[in-house]
């Protein structure tokens, strides 16, 4: 299956519009709709209706496949491009809004090369993790909620090395004024009727919220889809929505009641590929 029509069936199917695809990708408008065809032969199957534009059923199956397929092949040619050049004179380091970066060691690290440019960007966690795997990123720091036991959940990416950087005692972060903010601790499953932040960047949204409690509910409320900490607490104080958050994140505004059921903690991971010169150096400060 070609790579470069799957591609192209991803962009038409996104935009809604062969034109809107052509236009975004250079081609011919005519181009498309002959790749299309090719993409619909080789898979012996209709993938797109014309008029309007939609998705067949084996059209929406292939779009599922698709987006972890040019995921894989991207992050191929990436892993292959760090082993056959020269280690770079720049660092580029992705971190979720909770990852608990540890600033001062970047800072010490960044200060003993400066021959070397540093760009430190805060970003969501898939956008983290498909980052580190396309080389967007040399190396990334992701934070979650997991079992104690268990990986965080991440892209398959394929060849990914992952360290664990830290991990915090998880609490239910509630308004200040909250009826339950003066509890001792709290099962996730007896708050599957309250309403959650949607805040999937920056907290555990709630389709995960229901794996871990293993429950069914787990309303989200106010959607947010930024990962701007501030910005996170103050909806959180202001009624949009619970959050599991790491006892260190909670402000006075806040009321953190630690989780008993299930074990969770927050764990933070960092995730790279293969790492030559100041890339190397970073890790090993932040794995220190």
């Amino acid at each position: 299956m070609d790579p470069h029509l799957l591609r192209t069936f991803a962009a038409v199917a996104r935009l809604g519009s062969f034109s809107a695809a052509a236009d975004e990708l250079g081609y011919t408008q005519s181009a498309v709709s002959q790749q299309i065809a090719a993409l619909e032969q080789d898979v012996g199957a209709p993938l797109l209706r014309r008029r309007p534009v939609a998705l067949t059923d084996a059209g929406a199956r292939l779009l599922e496949h698709t987006g972890p397929i040019l995921l894989r092949l991207a992050a191929a040619r990436a892993d292959v491009a760090r082993l056959a050049g020269p280690p770079p004179a720049t660092v580029l380091l992705g971190a979720t809004p909770l990852s608990g970066l540890d600033a001062g060691r970047l800072v010490a690290v960044q200060r003993a090369m400066p021959r070397v440019a540093f760009t430190l960007r805060v970003a969501g966690r898939g956008e983290v993790a498909t980052g580190v795997a396309t080389g967007r990123f040399d190396l990334g720091l992701v934070d979650g909620v997991t079992a104690p036991s268990d990986p965080l959940p991440l892209p398959d990416t394929g060849q990914l090395d992952t360290a664990v950087v830290a991990e915090r005692p998880v609490v239910v972060a509630l308004p200040a004024g909250h009826p339950l903010a003066g509890r001792r601790s709290l099962r996730l499953a007896d708050l599957a009727d309250a309403v959650w932040l949607d805040a999937p960047e920056a907290t555990t949204p709630p389709a995960q919220l229901r794996a871990l409690a293993r429950a069914e509910g787990f309303r989200g409320g106010l959607a947010y889809p930024g990962t701007d900490t501030g910005t996170l607490l103050s909806l959180i104080a202001a009624g949009a929505g619970l959050a599991l958050l790491p006892a260190s994140a909670i402000t006075s505004a806040l009321r953190g009641v630690p989780v008993a059921e299930p074990r969770l903690v927050h764990r933070t991971e960092l995730v790279h590929g293969s790492l030559t010169g100041p890339a190397a150096a970073v890790r090993a400060a932040l794995n220190a």
